[in-house]
């Protein structure tokens, strides 16, 4: 079995691979100062309920925008993984694919990974959106080669700021619009959150395929793509667990 872990700002995503098939992935609330003892405590707790065993996975594959949780990573595969080694996405790493940007290692591992994914599946000039802390857009070439992209606020953080900032302005969860013209406060702010944000990445996604020439497809990813994606015009598809099958993609090259 492998173990993928996307440790995001925000979220942490774990998948359990048999192979190629995902079988059973789970979402916890990232927190910096986790140890390794604990994030062993928490993946365990998951897998126990899925009828699975920690100690079971063969290899260990992370993903970390959060620098301090990589190597309590590498302390969990170390003290609870029976012979596994724990593989971090960084520089040195294979990926099969040639970074593009004025300073390669300025590029975060999850998109990177996000990428790969993308590429080993449509074989063409692609792009994803990925909807985390912020909204990551990452192009790849015809050839393969990670040309950057674009970086926008996040969802989840905007609303926080809108609600903090407005003393008046209640915290809503997201939905789907009953219709662009809301009716009541949550209404509205649901409309202004839902659309505004669809209008956002179809502006973005417009101009970057006119760059890239053609018509790419557009892949959505992350915890909030369900929430937004399907009011996009440019989104082709929606696949939750790219990053998670990208470390896959990843772990195999280096194996």
């Amino acid at each position: 079995m492998l173990l993928a872990v996307d440790v995001g700002n925000t979220q942490t995503h774990v998948g359990a691979f048999e192979g190629e098939e995902l079988a059973e992935s789970w979402r916890f609330q990232t927190r910096a100062g986790m140890t390794g003892d604990e994030l062993a405590a928490r993946i365990a707790g998951f897998m126990e309920l899925s009828g699975m065993d920690l100690r079971s996975a063969g290899a260990l594959v992370v993903s970390s925008v959060v620098p301090p949780l990589g190597t309590q990573y590498e302390n969990l595969a170390e003290r609870y993984l029976d012979s596994a080694r724990c593989l971090l996405v960084g520089p040195g790493i294979k990926t099969g694919m040639p970074i593009r940007i004025d300073n390669p290692l300025e590029v975060g591992a999850d998109r990177l990974v996000n990428a790969v994914a993308a590429y080993t599946r449509y074989a063409a000039p692609c792009v994803v959106v990925d909807f985390g802390t912020g909204i990551n857009f990452d192009a790849v070439s015809a050839d393969g080669e990670y040309l950057g992209g674009a970086i926008a606020p996040g969802v989840e953080i905007s609303l926080s700021a809108l609600t903090q900032r407005g003393a008046r302005i209640p915290r809503i969860e997201l939905a789907e619009p009953d219709s662009a013209i809301g009716k009541s406060t949550k209404a509205a702010i649901q409309s202004g959150v839902v659309y505004g944000f669809a209008g956002l990445i179809d502006g973005i996604a417009h101009r970057i395929a006119a760059e890239l020439g053609g018509e790419p497809p557009f892949i959505a990813t992350g915890g909030l793509a369900k929430a937004i994606a399907p009011f996009c015009e440019m989104i082709d598809e929606i696949d939750e667990t790219l990053t998670l099958t990208g470390l896959r993609l990843i772990h195999e090259l280096n194996d």
